[in-house]
């Protein structure tokens, strides 16, 4: 017996035709959760519907997503109506559906909205907390796996646009067991070291992928940070927990790299513009010191410098001549007020003389008229004992020595009796 042996498409496309025969496969109604969900740039919709235990591939055509009313997303639970058939390129069947609706959200879904909503209310999302980042990084770190897409698009772009920037890579599991601890390791290494910002990121996957950046312990862990964090996890329409509280949210890996590094490009225009700006300020400072530079040089003082000399000499012999004749006028003036303050002064010592001199008489008349010594002119004497007058016989005593003054001398005697 001879073997025909078919080709691969030949068997896949047979089987897709007992598919397309078989009536139970044409109208089918699936309810299931969103993962890897994928939007074409034509409009079509790749997915994949996913319970406990399995999964299938899916895909929505432009003209049938068109008519959606919601927007799909990962994580999503919803119910799906279409045919199953095969994709002969690759021998894999799938669902294409012809209508979707929303059918409530998936666990992974209602777990990333819970988490959002306590950590936004202890207020690990507040603007407040957001570092600002570098103007021109010395040092970033990048904080995604060593190997893959996500790491050489961040180097590719850093180098790129800013050559001097050094990259320094803690490598660290992205997805599965143990990537959330591997991640937050990595986190406190950077915190350590001496890099200016950081990037924390992978590329794209489907919401299980991404679920290391939705857990709790790695949100906690950026939020320690002291430096700044750029969350770069996934796709555009992407969004994790780690999005929300870091500093800034890229779209894309690449997309971190071009937030984090200036061009270089750029700074050379803006260089060349500050230097155009500073040579014409400094242009026109030069031109308008010129211009008063000019003024100066042809002003009357400058091209007559003796003229201002004239006129101050001319304005100090007006003022000699001026002095010259208040001077003396002046001292005459001065003059006679002084010498009327002299004939002041005669008249009141005079005066003031004449009345003390008066005075003084009528003072020696009265000193005259009590000195004792005046009434022995009259044939008076004065008998004096020890010094002393004597007043009354009582005061003398048989034998003393008795001195009796008269105008003309004094006698000397003594008591008998």
């Amino acid at each position: 017996m001879n073997e025909v042996y078919l080709s691969v498409t030949d068997v896949n496309t047979y089987i897709k035709s007992i598919l397309d025969r078989d009536p139970f496969l044409s109208y089918v109604y699936i309810k299931g959760e969103i993962s890897n969900l994928k939007f074409h740039t034509r409009g079509h919709l790749y997915f994949s519907l996913k319970d406990e235990n399995s999964k299938i591939n899916a895909v929505m055509f432009n003209y049938e997503s068109y008519n959606l009313a919601f927007t799909p997303k990962d994580g999503m639970s919803v119910e799906v109506k279409g045919k199953i058939n095969v994709f002969v390129q690759g021998g894999n069947y799938q669902v294409t559906v012809t209508s979707m609706k929303e059918d409530g959200v998936g666990n992974l879904y209602v777990l990333f909205e819970e988490l959002k909503k306590k950590l936004a209310s202890e207020g690990l999302f507040d603007q407040e907390r957001k570092l600002k980042l570098p103007r021109i990084p010395k040092k970033v770190g990048v904080i995604t796996a060593s190997t893959g897409a996500a790491v050489k698009d961040i180097i590719s772009t850093i180098n790129r646009r800013f050559p001097l920037t050094e990259i320094v890579l803690f490598p660290s599991l992205v997805q599965g067991d143990g990537a959330k601890e591997n991640i937050c390791k990595m986190l406190d290494k950077a915190y350590a070291s001496d890099v200016d910002v950081i990037i924390l990121g992978r590329g794209g996957g489907s919401i299980e992928d991404l679920w290391a950046f939705n857990e709790e312990m790695v949100a906690r862990k950026i939020a320690e940070r002291n430096k700044p964090v750029v969350s770069a996890v996934g796709h555009e329409i992407d969004y994790t927990i780690s999005d929300f509280v870091s500093d800034l949210r890229a779209p894309t890996p690449t997309g971190a790299a071009e937030l984090v590094v200036p061009s270089q490009l750029e700074i050379i225009k803006y260089l060349s513009d500050y230097k155009a700006r500073i040579v014409s300020v400094i242009t026109n400072k030069l031109s308008s010191f010129e211009n008063e530079l000019n003024k100066i040089k042809k002003s009357y003082i400058l091209s007559k410098p003796t003229s201002m000399y004239e006129a101050r000499e001319q304005k100090l012999d007006n003022l000699i001549e001026m002095l010259n004749k208040t001077i003396p006028y002046r001292l005459e003036k001065e003059q006679t007020k002084l010498d009327n303050l002299i004939e002041k002064l005669y008249r009141n010592s005079k005066y003031l003389l004449e009345r003390e001199a008066n005075r003084l008489d009528n003072i020696k008349i009265k000193l005259d008229l009590l000195n004792p010594e005046n009434i022995l002119q009259k044939g008076y004497s004065i008998t004096l004992s020890e010094g002393k007058i004597v007043k009354s016989v009582k005061d003398l005593n048989k034998g003393a020595k008795l001195t009796t003054k008269l105008k003309d001398g004094e006698v000397v005697s003594k008591i008998i009796s």
